[in-house]
């Protein structure tokens, strides 16, 4: 079984898209270190909320090199847990969608994915038919996505 890591933007972007159980039709398990769980607890009032403590498929983790956390001072700390725990791991990938964390964790040699990535994956695997509806959806629901990069990801996938 693959060790997939994630941090907290996918899990909320899959939640907004009511996907999340892509998550587990890809990858079957889930990793998520403690403080992506109180990143996604701190969104309880959030209509899309789901209690990830209660999804048997992700495994809440907590990281032993609390220390290496001081390595990455401009992540905020479910990235930089999230990095860290891939990290102890040795993870097969990282579910990331911010740009500085995808940076270091690419510089830690981690293999790096984001929503989009797991959206590109799904369709390709059969798991959804469209890609366009969900990328839209996404931007209604202040999911900030580049519009030529919609339009690039679209055409690599013949939308």
């Amino acid at each position: 079984m693959l060790k997939v890591v994630s941090n907290t933007t996918p899990i909320i972007s899959l939640f907004k898209l009511s996907q999340l159980e892509l998550l587990k039709e890809l990858y079957s398990e889930i990793l998520i270190p403690t403080a992506v769980f109180q990143e996604l607890e701190a969104g309880k009032n959030k209509k899309y909320y789901q209690d990830v403590s209660k999804i048997d498929w992700i495994k809440i983790i907590e990281i032993k090199g609390k220390q290496a956390i001081k390595n990455f001072i401009d992540l905020d700390l479910g990235e930089a847990e999230a990095i860290v725990l891939a990290s102890e791991i040795d993870a097969d990938l990282i579910i990331l969608d911010e740009k500085l964390g995808r940076f270091y964790a690419k510089h830690a040699d981690l293999k790096v994915t984001g929503t989009i990535g797991v959206l590109v994956k799904a369709k390709s695997d059969g798991l959804i038919t469209e890609l366009k509806p969900l990328l839209h959806e996404l931007t209604k629901k202040d999911v900030w996505i580049d519009e030529k990069f919609i339009i690039e990801i679209l055409n690599q996938v013949g939308e």
